[in-house]
Formats: structure tokens, C-alpha cells, sequence
């Protein structure tokens, strides 16, 4: 199959038969389920789950510059089977897809590849860990006495810009939701999830054609599922905080006709998660942005009442488009009020 023709059927069959924002929320009969009993288990879930209709390895990184600016920058894998089946060489319906990007206050340049891993091009090894599709790579040690995600390298490169950057965790990997059992919608649509939040990052970018030294932090997130989402979830809004004095909160909203849901975690510094209900949270959209024809909310107000977090967020650059296959926003933002930090957040399903 020619990467023309892969491209093509990634982008219209699998959303003619799904439904819900990229196809998440369509039937999936034939896959996997996640399940509130299933016990994650290290290094084998830094793996690829074939059962599974959709999964991904998602890294942000907060950087500064040695020229005292701020940057961002995204690595992501992602793999959907467009069906249960198996099948040799590139009748294997595995599809492989890779988003990268760096983002300054004035520039967001993207990139995606698209590959099969029956025939090598893109997969997910263990032993020492490797996620890799064409020359883009995340790689990590391999060290009998640490977490095979403990200390990664990660490179990518796409028009106008690279990067090569070494991620090292300083803190536990974080199970989402119930012990890694992550609830998406009140209809009770589910994923596994698990992150590694807690990455101290040095490293390089290039930016149309200058290298700038830059050192920053790390979100690293790990999701798979086979319908995620309902049918009328149109998208989500996506956080990722790092907190000045060490702490951490994610926080998601599914946006549905019939009412939105919300949920998170609060991450302490020494890396203890505990979950939050959707009535513990409150996302307000303060100020939207015309971006690629759209208006997107890239001003947000976030609170947490019983840890008296109120917060405001603001964008490094509004226009941080990922002009795709499957288009969203998603790049660096910085926080203030109550508490303040840097962070990342991603939005999807705006038109």
C-alpha cells in the first residue's frame, strides 16, 4: 500500500465508519475494552497494545533558550488499527502516525509522517524501550534498575525546524483516574492512562536554521483505548501543569451537546496522585482567537476550589494551529494567581 493511498484510507474510511472528534467515538466491535479491574504493569504498558483500536506516547516540553526565550516542543506517536484482524507485511491494518512541533512567540512549525510497522517503518519496542516512525525517535536506556522511560532520548525534525533533547524523570510514573482506569464521559467511555510527568529536559532545537541551547521540563503521556469517546463528543481541552513549587495537575473537558465532562488529577510533588470528580473543577474559556479560520479559547481560567487554586492561562504564541491530517491547537501556555507555573494544553473538534 502507497503512503498516498495509506494516508487516503487513514483519512476517510476510518472516519466514515466513526464517529466523535478523529473517529474516537464510533462502534469498535472486534477491540479490546478498557477495564476498571486490569492492574498496569511496568515496563510491558510502555508497549504497544494491539487489542486496542487507538493508543498513543505523547511528550511536551517547557524549554527556555539560552537566548532568553521560551519554547515548546511536542513529540507524538500515535498507532490506530483500522480493524481487529491480522495480516503479514502492509495488508497489516496497524497505522502509524507522528506529530512534531516547536513553538516559539512567534512561530509554530509542524510536521506528521504517516508509516506501517509491518514493514518497519514506525512501532514500539521494549528492552531497551525504542517508539520510532522514519528517523524520528524516543529512546531510552537500557537499565536494569530504573523504569525503561526513566531517561529518554528524543529527536524530530520537520520543515524549518529540529530538535534533539534528553528527558531524564526525577519523580514516579502517575496513574490517571482509578489506578490508570481514566473515565472520559458520563455514559462511562474509559481509556488506560498513565503519565510520566516529572522530566528535567537539556537539549537543542533548531529554528529556521538557528540552534539555541535549551533546558526545561517534561509531560509524558501514555493512553490507549478503542472508543474513548461518545458519539456526540465533539473534542476535548487538554492541561498539563507544572506547578513552581513542584506540583502537578492534568485536567480535561470532553465537550458534549448534553453537558460537558470534566476530570482531572492533582500530582504532589513527590509524585502521589489523587483523582478529581468533575464538580471538583471549573474551566472557564476568558478571551478567544481567530486561528486558521476558527475561534479558538487560548485564555482559560481554571479552579479548584478545595485546594483554593484559581488560575489564569495564557498562550506562549495563540497561533500554535498543528495544520494536520487531523487539525488542533495545542503548544506551550504559562499560568498565574494562586499559583503559578508553565504548562501545555491541547484543544481539539473547534471549527
Amino acid at each position: 500500500m502507497s503512503v498516498r493511498v495509506l494516508v487516503f484510507y487513514f483519512l476517510m474510511v476510518l472516519p466514515a465508519i466513526a464517529q466523535g472528534f478523529a473517529g474516537l467515538g464510533g462502534p469498535a466491535e472486534g477491540f479490546a475494552k478498557p477495564s476498571r479491574a486490569t492492574v498496569l504493569q511496568f515496563p510491558q504498558d510502555h508497549g504497544v497494545h494491539r487489542p486496542f483500536r487507538v493508543e498513543w506516547w505523547y511528550l511536551t516540553a517547557n524549554l527556555q533558550g539560552d537566548d532568553g526565550e521560551d519554547y515548546g516542543v511536542q513529540w507524538t506517536l500515535f498507532r490506530v488499527a483500522l480493524s481487529p484482524d491480522q495480516a503479514p507485511g502492509w495488508e497489516d491494518p496497524q497505522v502509524w502516525m507522528g506529530h512534531a512541533a516547536v513553538t516559539s512567540k512567534s512561530r509554530h512549525l509542524a510536521a506528521e509522517r504517516f508509516a506501517r510497522s509491518a514493514v518497519g517503518q514506525a512501532g514500539v519496542e521494549l528492552a531497551p524501550f525504542r517508539a520510532w516512525i522514519d528517523n524520528w525517535h524516543m529512546t531510552g536506556e537500557k537499565n536494569p534498575s530504573a523504569d525503561q522511560l526513566s531517561r529518554l532520548a528524543i529527536g524530530a525534525s520537520g520543515e524549518g525546524f529540529s530538535y534533539d533533547l534528553t528527558a531524564t524523570a526525577h519523580g514516579p510514573i502517575v496513574l490517571q483516574g482509578d489506578a490508570g482506569y481514566s473515565v472520559k464521559s458520563l455514559d462511562g467511555h474509559a481509556s488506560h492512562y498513565y503519565s510520566q510527568p516529572f522530566y528535567a529536559v537539556a537539549g537543542a532545537i533548531v529554528l529556521e536554521g538557528r540552534r539555541i541551547a535549551v533546558t526545561g521540563q517534561a509531560w509524558l503521556d501514555r493512553e490507549w483505548s478503542s472508543q474513548p469517546l461518545t458519539e456526540d463528543q465533539a473534542g476535548w481541552d487538554w492541561f498539563s501543569l507544572h506547578f513552581d513549587d513542584g506540583e502537578k495537575l492534568m485536567v480535561y473537558r470532553f465537550r458534549d451537546h448534553a453537558g460537558d465532562y470534566l476530570s482531572g488529577t492533582w500530582i504532589s510533588a513527590n509524585g502521589k496522585p489523587q483523582p478529581l470528580a468533575p464538580d471538583e473543577l471549573a474551566l472557564t474559556p476568558l478571551e478567544t482567537a481567530d486561528v486558521a479560520g476558527r475561534r479558538i479559547p487560548v485564555r482559560w481560567r481554571l479552579q479548584l476550589p478545595a485546594r483554593r487554586l484559581d488560575i489564569e492561562t495564557r498562550p506562549l504564541n495563540p497561533q500554535a494551529w498543528m495544520d494536520l491530517s487531523v487539525p488542533y491547537w495545542e503548544g506551550p501556555i504559562r499560568f498565574e494567581g494562586t499559583k503559578g507555573g508553565v504548562g501545555y494544553l491541547e484543544m481539539t473538534g473547534y471549527k
